[in-house]
């Protein structure tokens, strides 16, 4: 009999919603206050997940949720390196 494996799931912190991890990006702040997109979800620090979609992101921008969630201004080139992470997956 072979077991089946837990799916681990997180909430998008823009639609709320739960999704299985490998369809969200995180984005961590570190101790000292850098905030990186994180495709392998290991990093340190306080993370949010955004779900892998443009419409998503770009209200993410707009409502400034990640700023929220963080605790800190989130800088443009993250929400263009969040971008980048969605393009090869449209299909």
């Amino acid at each position: 009999m072979q077991k089946t494996r837990k799916v681990p799931l997180r909430k998008c912190v823009v639609t709320n919603e739960r999704h299985p991890k490998q369809d969200l990006i995180r984005v961590v702040k570190t101790k000292e206050g850098d905030v990186f997109v994180d495709p392998s979800g290991r990093l340190n620090g306080r993370g949010a997940y955004v779900k892998r979609s443009l419409s998503v992101i770009n209200k993410a921008e707009k409502t400034k949720r990640l700023d929220k969630q963080l605790g800190i201004t989130i800088p443009e080139a993250i929400y263009e390196t969040l971008r980048a992470h969605v393009e090869p997956h449209k299909g």
